[in-house]
């Protein structure tokens, strides 16, 4: 075994076992059902349904121009799987599972740099595979979106020889980042990508996108070719590179240059709101825009990652608040449970509840639910020192709901709340226990889709719930710390 084939295959079992062993199993168990002829609709389906977000994210691709281009509707799992096929809906899980690992840590912005090359490449690769009358373009999309998992595992878990390598592109730009590689590492990333291909069984055309072969097919060349006019506009769109990558592109699909652009062009855009779909809002923001292309990646996040409100649920949530109080809960139990109301039923970006420390110096998040819960509970934490005007210390002293939308009046301080949360607009309540303030609710939206007065009037109802319940089990004895 040569010394570059010891070097993939090292960091091949890295990866495998230390550091996407989860991802590894999930591999596993989508290609036991995919890969079974025998494997019914509903096996496949109870595999996503058990998670949530995931479920969330099919959904919302399914009904997607780029898999569902007649606009079938689709709102269960099951019809998922009858419209997009099988395999495809499989492949999609996959790709969904891949991208929440790799966003999970590491090299962030080269992880996240190389993830809006792919997704820009896949839907080019996707549209040549099409205008060749090709019956494999979404193998193609989602082989051209695999087609770098080894060099983004690299960027993410690399550490030390990360950060080398980083430093070596860094300070020489003109190299090819090929050859970089084999100084530093003694092997080429993509020959990484393919080792992992082989070892998760992601499929041939994942192989051939990773290391192109010497003649390849017709799908293996609108992979190429998507790679190339994502590579070449990242410098822009009017630049000789791009230029010379769009007029390739029109030659090989057979139409001239000014037939074409339009629909390339366009495919920056698709590309942005498909990766925002997937749930890689970062690298959605990076795929370049053409001048004149606009996407609001905030709206299509806040489509794919907030619940929609949902009056049958918070019915439900309050009709299993009632239960719970007929035994004996502690405290939290009761929070989590009107959290979930707020969350879920109410359909909000991000929820907390927060409470006073014992010594009352200062209120604390407990539990968060919604985008990026647990840095958000983390970091949720503020003085309660009568501060003028500060908007926690007015909510514990005036023991009132508090909506703040627009611009905030005149002397209400927001400081310490916007460094938490990163957002100015939000709802906050407080929970009151034999007539003190000891907590509060907080609740925001996506700015593309902000709240409205029947969601504020049921936000006071789960905070007026959550009051009400606190007392009764406190009168009880029942609360546990």
């Amino acid at each position: 075994m040569s010394g570059a084939q010891a070097g993939v295959e090292a960091w091949v079992n890295r990866i495998k076992e230390r550091d996407m062993p989860v991802f590894g199993r999930t591999v596993q168990e989508v290609r036991s059902v995919t890969e079974d002829d025998m494997a019914s609709t509903a096996r496949l389906s109870r595999a996503i349904l058990q998670d949530a977000a995931l479920t969330t994210k099919v959904l919302k691709l399914s009904n997607s121009v780029m898999f569902n281009p007649s606009r079938q509707s689709v709102n269960t799992i099951s019809r998922a799987i009858v419209v997009l096929g099988f395999d495809l809906v499989g492949n999609i899980v996959l790709s969904i599972q891949l991208i929440d690992a790799l966003l999970a840590s590491g090299m962030r912005e080269r992880v996240v740099a190389e993830m809006a090359r792919c997704f820009h490449a896949a839907v080019q690769a996707r549209t040549a595979a099409r205008a060749r009358s090709s019956k494999a373009a979404e193998e193609v999309f989602i082989a051209t979106l695999l087609g770098r998992v080894g060099e983004m595992a690299f960027w993410c878990f690399g550490g030390e020889q990360a950060e080398q390598l980083d430093a070596a592109m860094k300070a020489r730009p003109d190299a090819k980042p090929e050859e970089l590689q084999l100084e530093v590492l003694g092997f080429r990333l993509n020959s990484l990508t393919a080792a992992l291909a082989r070892d998760w069984h992601l499929g041939p055309m994942v192989i051939a996108a990773a290391q192109p072969p010497a003649n390849p097919d017709a799908n293996e060349k609108a992979i190429i070719q998507g790679y190339r006019l994502a590579h070449a506009v990242e410098g822009g769109w009017e630049t000789p590179a791009a230029r010379a990558a769009l007029a390739e592109y029109a030659d090989y699909i057979g139409l001239s240059l000014k037939d074409i652009t339009e629909e390339l062009t366009a495919n920056a855009g698709e590309a942005a709101r498909v990766a925002a779909q997937f749930g890689a809002e970062e690298a959605a923001r990076l795929i370049p825009m053409p001048k004149g292309e606009l996407v609001d990646i905030d709206a299509e996040v806040a489509q794919i990652n907030d619940p929609a409100p949902d009056p049958m649920l918070q019915l439900k949530i309050l009709r299993d608040l009632s239960m719970l109080l007929a035994g004996n809960p502690s405290l939290n139990d009761v929070l989590q449970l009107v959290l979930e109301g707020i969350y879920r039923g109410l359909g909000m970006s991000r929820a907390v509840f927060a409470l006073q420390t014992a010594d009352r110096a200062k209120v604390v998040g407990k539990v968060a639910l919604g985008r990026d819960a647990d840095k958000l509970a983390a970091h949720f934490a503020f003085p309660l020192d009568q501060r003028p005007g500060e908007i926690i210390n007015l909510l514990f002293a005036k023991s009132a709901p508090i909506w703040l939308k627009g611009e905030p009046a005149a002397g209400l301080k927001l400081d310490r709340l916007e460094a938490v949360t990163g957002q100015r607009d939000c709802m906050l309540a407080p929970i009151v226990a034999a007539g003190r303030v000891i907590g509060f609710f907080y609740a925001d939206r996506a700015p593309a889709n902000p709240p409205d007065d029947e969601t504020w009037q049921g936000f006071l109802h789960f905070a007026q719930q959550a009051s009400l319940s606190f007392q009764h089990v406190a009168s009880r004895g029942a609360v546990k710390k």
